[in-house]
């Protein structure tokens, strides 16, 4: 994350001002704005978000949104991949989700990238916890790790061939080296 200097905003004020690319967050009063995406951050995000998808939208499960601005306790924070509860999801008159969401993700998915310091996005992810988040991970390509945290449980590291814990384990086994594997486009 690269901090931006501003003066200290109020959340409101943050959430006036226009989207940035690559996204900003708001944390503690001030705008830090994420790093671009590398392909592998990249890869993994649009596969991962589709293996999800395809097992949890077709039976109303869940849904995982990309980039999705998530505001609540005081942040306004946009993970790499934020997973909503199907009953979790907002929707409009004629069906379709609304676009704002005040609510802390079921599931919210980090994908570190190079030369991102791992504590911040991790606090991320502890900010998620405290406010109703059931999972978190942190996706480290450098070392084919993958760093899980849940409500008062000790974070776990998986590599390998573990199966990945997930919000509702029927419909999804996945594990590091599926997720890595990705990687080699075309060859999956």
């Amino acid at each position: 994350m690269v901090a931006t200097p501003t003066k200290t905003l109020t959340l409101n004020e943050f959430l006036a001002l226009p989207e940035t690319k690559p996204a900003s967050e708001f944390v503690s009063g001030k705008i830090i704005q994420k790093p671009m995406p590398k392909s592998k951050h990249s890869i993994i995000q649009a596969k991962l978000a589709a293996a999800i998808n395809q097992v949890a939208e077709s039976q109303k499960l869940a849904f995982a949104f990309p980039e999705l601005r998530c505001t609540f306790g005081d942040r306004s924070l946009v993970p790499d991949l934020v997973v909503l509860d199907w009953q979790t999801i907002e929707f409009d008159a004629v069906g379709e989700p609304t676009d704002d969401v005040f609510v802390a993700p079921d599931w919210t998915i980090e994908i570190l990238s190079p030369n991102q310091s791992a504590n911040p996005v991790i606090d991320k992810i502890l900010h998620c916890l405290n406010h109703g988040t059931q999972l978190g991970w942190l996706i480290d390509a450098s070392d084919r790790s993958i760093l899980t945290f849940a409500p008062n449980q000790t974070p776990r590291l998986y590599v390998g061939e573990q199966p990945l814990p997930i919000l509702d384990k029927r419909t999804l086994v996945i594990t590091p080296v599926q997720i890595f594997s990705w990687l080699k486009l075309g060859q999956d």
